[in-house]
């Protein structure tokens, strides 16, 4: 038997069993049907009902099959957490297509690649960003562009207000053409009758973007059966903390995470809908004076976050306004959770961090502490159900308790591969059939994983992973630079940042130029925080760049 089951809270199951759902549409479908009158999502002070998502989402399905899309083909989401979100994704589920969630913030650059390996054949893109997708248009697959307003599913005046102001007053949203696209308005007045599709559990769901040891964005094919297993396993492991939510209450989550990264996508989106529940939609969770105007709307009981979030949060003032009383689960995942914030956060709320452990590639809850511990462990918990860790070692030899060793990972939730990479979805496999995760832990006796190191050089900025070479690639096209080298370093507000060390060939090159050129072709988490000028960088005896020693 595995060690950790032993130390499972009472009455957890150890394995999941047969899933109970055909397909994520089935799982979705029968909450639109079992909860029709429930709020699903809040945002902006308005809620959407799990009827209004089921008739918005067919409707949107209908003229998704309207433009010709067919099973399997790609859709690219580029929106913030707005209504538009959850309705395109049950959408894109119901009709059998794929989602391919897209951050936002990407630069032309980012996305084009993300199009143009994905073959998205569509996407739905809030007008705010539109402009990055008209610089790149000429350069990737996409035939429709559907574009949507902040407003766009807001009722009556309010909708129209929050886009005028966002337009003309705010300025928020540049200029733009895209020749044939279509507003998500005009696409929803449209007349489509939905044609239900059968889709299987093994069809892919979503491709989500995540990089590699190359540093080139790579899409981990994620099933239905991937993330209707997730949100079974979390739901399951999350149980006795939602037990404690007085009988008749809905479960109210805090939506913070964005719906684009997969911590947000089944944790957030999935579980709750999976529950009956309702998610808080934030749009900005760097804005924390609105983050908290939001929290104080009403009671919430669930609260998924990175650990940024939660000590951008307890350090504000304000914090102390808002009623905590309600709150039964913080759940910290997406980088590590500090110690220093674990303690700020239950000082603050009286709710410990309970920390999780996951990757785009396991849809993405592997490992999770127990839900009713009261303290910080600073581990990465115990496997879920159905999951099984190995530590092993670089023969793939599974090492003893208190060894490091890389995490390797299997269970219904682990991706088959990665889109249209077949060496690289079999040099990410053991053998028999375990996902390497490039992580190094340790497992002691009772099944408990602390993360040591990073196998790879990847670096986490406030969850979202950074790969080293894909900095370096970008900052060497730029006129006067020979060489960089990319490593992260410690960040009292990101976890990590990136620290830059650069060779020139034209001295005149200064650090606003290199800052500059960086804010053209990275997004904001991609950007250095530090920029050191070097003569030369450290290498091996065959020329490769030394990162550790430039860490160290």
């Amino acid at each position: 038997m595995h060690p950790w089951l032993a130390h499972y809270p009472p009455g957890m199951p150890h394995e999941l069993g047969p899933l109970p759902y055909a397909s994520l549409a089935a799982l979705m479908e029968e909450a639109f049907q079992r909860y029709a009158d429930r709020p699903a999502f809040r945002f902006m002070g308005a809620t959407m009902t799990y009827r209004e998502l089921d008739r918005a989402s067919a409707r949107f399905a209908g003229y998704l099959q309207g433009l010709g899309l067919q099973r399997g083909d790609r859709v690219a989401l580029m929106m913030p957490n707005v209504f538009q979100y959850p309705v395109a994704v049950a959408a894109v589920a119901r009709a059998g297509l794929v989602c391919v969630n897209t951050n936002p913030l990407y630069t032309p650059r980012e996305l084009a690649h993300q199009l143009r390996d994905s073959g998205a054949r569509a996407i739905v893109i809030l007008e705010n960003m539109a402009h990055t997708l008209e610089a790149c248009r000429a350069e990737v697959p996409v035939e429709h562009v559907v574009v949507t307003g902040v407003g766009d599913m807001l009722p009556g005046l309010k909708g129209h207000v929050v886009n005028f102001v966002l337009r003309h007053v705010k300025k928020a949203v540049p200029r733009f053409h895209l020749a044939g696209a279509v507003r998500w308005r005009s696409a929803m007045a449209r007349e489509h009758g939905f044609q239900p599709v059968e889709i299987t559990l093994e069809d892919p769901a979503a491709l989500q973007y995540t990089g590699g040891t190359t540093g080139t964005a790579k899409g981990a094919i994620l099933s239905h059966r991937n993330v209707v297993a997730n949100a079974l396993q979390s739901e399951l492991w999350n149980r006795p903390a939602t037990q404690r939510i007085p009988d008749g209450e809905q479960v109210m989550t805090v939506c913070a995470l964005p719906l684009y990264h997969i911590f947000g996508f089944t944790v957030n989106m999935m579980l709750s809908i999976r529950m009956g529940g309702c998610n808080i939609l934030i749009p900005n969770p760097r804005d924390i004076p609105a983050v908290i105007k939001e929290l104080k709307r009403g009671r919430f009981h669930l609260f998924p976050a990175v650990n940024t979030l939660f000590g951008a949060i307890a350090r504000h003032p304000d914090a102390k306004t808002v009623d905590w009383s309600h709150l039964r689960l913080s759940v910290g995942g997406g980088m590590a959770v500090q110690a220093a914030t674990a303690r700020l956060w239950l000082e603050t709320t009286g709710s410990p961090i309970c920390e999780g452990y996951g990757l785009s590639e396991t849809s993405p809850s592997a490992s999770c502490n127990l839900v009713t511990s009261t303290e910080f462990t600073g581990t990465i918990g115990l496997p879920l159900p159905s999951t099984v860790f190995r530590i092993i070692d670089e023969a793939d030899r599974e090492l003893p308790f208190g060894e490091p060793g890389e995490i390797a990972i299997a269970g219904p939730q682990v991706t088959k591969g990665y889109w249209n990479r077949p060496e690289e979805t079999r040099g990410a496999f053991t053998a028999d059939g375990f996902f390497r995760t490039g992580d190094i832990g340790i497992m002691d006796a009772r099944g408990f994983v602390r993360i040591v190191d990073r196998k790879k050089d990847m670096i986490n900025v406030s969850g979202f992973n950074v790969y080293p070479n894909e900095i370096e690639d970008v900052v060497t096209r730029m006129p006067g630079i020979a060489e960089a080298a990319a490593v992260g370093v410690a960040d009292e507000a990101s976890g990590e940042a990136v620290r830059l060390f650069l060779v020139r060939s034209d001295p005149s090159v200064d650090e606003a130029a290199v800052r500059a050129y960086c804010r053209e072709r990275l997004t904001g988490y991609k950007r250095p925080r530090d920029l050191v000028f070097r003569e030369e960088l450290p290498k091996t005896g065959v020329g490769k760049v030394l990162r550790r020693a430039l860490r160290d």
